[in-house]
């Protein structure tokens, strides 16, 4: 029943044969599963489109809390009024649960309520009970805020009519967004008869109705950013004329006096600037403003009572180290104190002692500087033995520098010893081919002989040149050697050096270990340094390089 209501006041389309089916009693309804406020939440409120009467909305959630909470005491208000209380709450209230209204929202709205009746506000009166209030809680519930105005602390001396009507001028207000209204004549638009109308100013509408029970309503004028309102001067025998200027239609309004005139003009003067600008409405846009300032604020408040803990904190800090600083002053007094006497019976012992233990100091300074002499003594023999044995190892340096420079001459000789050789093997190979060009000479035509024979002589001046030029070779290798075994010598020397110094230093101290020379067997030498193979197998090379010529000629 609770969810086909609120459909049929939301404007929900619904079918109560699925309503039925979602509130069968068994496990598989969304109900059963889901419990009913997500049920309330995607059937039905996620479908609102909010082209409903949110006061009757509102009056259904009052018929189901209103019975429950209600105060049962007599009140000086109707239930009707007390509903209207209650939708004015809703209004003002701060957004989070549960619902309060804070005592500035409290001032706000017994102000108006006292304005609309007419009467004087008294500031100091509600200023002591805000303060009882704000010793107690942050604010008022709804109940308790129906009981606060119905109970009349505000409003004595007022009857029951009057704060009636004050509750439901404050409640149109608010609540309907009435900005103003009242009794005037209009000018019909086909009859051009003048009658009195009830009107209402929204933010975007003028309504008119036969009578204020707003039973009967006769039409609208749609206000928007295009509309204008002028006065008019008095004609026709009408007085206090305006007139509203819309983009289809333009209507002729007489007040009932000048002060109502000049009232209408300027609230429909500022509708009209407000739907311009884009505002919201002045009690909408000023009930923001409170609450923005309240954020403020709190924040500020929060932000103040967060610095205050801090500076406690740092306070309560500062105290604990005072004070721990204070027992360790007075720990280190009674240390000090105990220090000074034990000083004062130690200093009388060391007086006693401080004679023997000189004496003591003396002998043992004799002893000490005894020992100095002999330890000196020691130290100039050892680095007298470190000198000797720096002066071999430089020497020894020298002998390996000797040795070294004797084998790169060694090297030398070896590679000039392999160049002249194979200088001398291309000679012969070069001979070679000569002769065998001679013999092929002699077995040509006798035509091609003479011919022949003078190129013959001069190959034979070309091969006495070679030969010449091969015994150069021979000497110079013959040098080669000769230099081969001079240097041969000196590694020998040198060798014969290191090994002397070697041992030398092995019967000194056994600390230092010469490298060993390189063997003394010969070796064949070529270009690119020691040959691959021996003599003997030189030998054989040759002898079969020899086999191979005597088969080709």
């Amino acid at each position: 029943v609770l969810s086909h209501n609120l459909c049929t006041v939301l404007n929900v389309p619904h079918d109560p044969v699925a309503l039925e089916e979602h509130f069968r009693d068994d496990d598989e309804g969304p109900v059963s599963n889901q419990g009913y406020m997500p049920y309330l939440n995607k059937f039905i409120l996620e479908k609102v489109q909010g082209n409903f009467d949110k006061v009757e909305f509102n009056r259904m959630c009052w018929t189901l809390c209103a019975k429950k909470n209600l105060s049962k005491s007599p009140l000086l208000i109707s239930d009707e009024d007390a509903f209207k209380v209650w939708v004015i709450f809703n209004f003002l209230s701060e957004d989070k649960y549960p619902l309060i209204i804070v005592p500035e929202e409290i001032e706000y709205l017994l102000k108006k309520i006292t304005e609309a009746m007419g009467a004087g506000w008294q500031q100091e009166q509600f200023d002591h009970y805000k303060i009882a209030l704000n010793t107690s809680r942050e604010g008022l519930s709804a109940w308790e805020l129906i009981d606060l105005i119905g109970s009349g602390q505000f409003s004595k001396g007022m009857d029951r009519q009057t704060v009636s009507m004050a509750i439901n001028e404050v409640f149109n207000e608010l609540i309907l967004d009435v900005l103003k209204q009242g009794y005037m004549l209009k000018k019909g638009h086909k009859r051009k008869n003048w009658m009195e109308r009830w009107f209402v100013l929204k933010p975007n509408v003028i309504s008119y109705y036969v009578s204020e029970d707003l039973k009967d309503k006769k039409g609208d004028i749609i206000l928007d950013g295009n509309c204008c309102v002028e006065a008019l001067p008095d004609k026709d025998g009408k007085k206090c004329l305006f007139l509203i200027k819309c983009l289809d239609k333009t209507f002729e309004i007489s007040a009932s006096d000048k002060k109502k005139k000049q009232e209408w003009i300027q609230a429909i003067q500022t509708t009209v600037n407000l739907l311009r600008a884009g505002s919201p409405p002045p009690h909408k846009e000023a009930r923001q403003k409170r609450k923005e300032l309240r954020q403020k604020l709190l924040a500020e408040q929060e932000e103040l009572e967060r610095q205050m803990k801090e500076l406690q904190a740092a306070n309560e800090n500062k105290q604990k180290e005072l004070e721990t600083v204070r027992k360790q002053l007075e720990a280190a007094a009674a240390r000090a104190a105990e220090e000074e006497k034990k000083r004062l019976q130690t200093q009388v012992e060391l007086q006693d002692r401080f004679s023997l233990e000189l004496e003591r100091e003396k002998m043992v300074r004799q002893k000490m500087e005894e020992q100095v002499a002999q330890k000196s003594s020691e130290l100039e023999q050892y680095l007298q033995r470190v000198r000797e044995l720096e002066e071999m190892y430089k020497q020894l340096q020298e002998a390996l520098e000797d040795e070294k420079q004797a084998r790169q001459d060694e090297e030398t000789v070896r590679k000039l010893q392999a160049r002249l050789l194979e200088e001398e093997t291309a000679k012969r190979a070069e001979l070679e081919k000569w002769h065998l060009q001679q013999q092929q000479t002699i077995q040509m035509t006798e035509a091609e002989k003479q011919e022949l024979e003078n190129q013959r002589m001069m190959k034979e001046q070309a091969l006495q040149v070679a030969m010449q030029q091969l015994k150069q070779l021979e000497l110079e290798r013959k040098e080669a050697l000769e230099q081969y075994e001079e240097v041969k010598k000196k590694l020998e020397t040198a060798a014969n050096n290191t090994k002397s110094w070697k041992d030398k230093v092995a019967h000194h101290e056994g600390l230092i270990r010469l490298i060993e020379p390189g063997s003394k067997n010969p070796h064949l030498i070529t270009n690119w340094g020691p040959a691959a193979f021996t003599e003997a197998e030189l030998e054989e090379r040759q002898r079969s390089w020899k086999g191979k010529k005597a088969t080709s000629e």
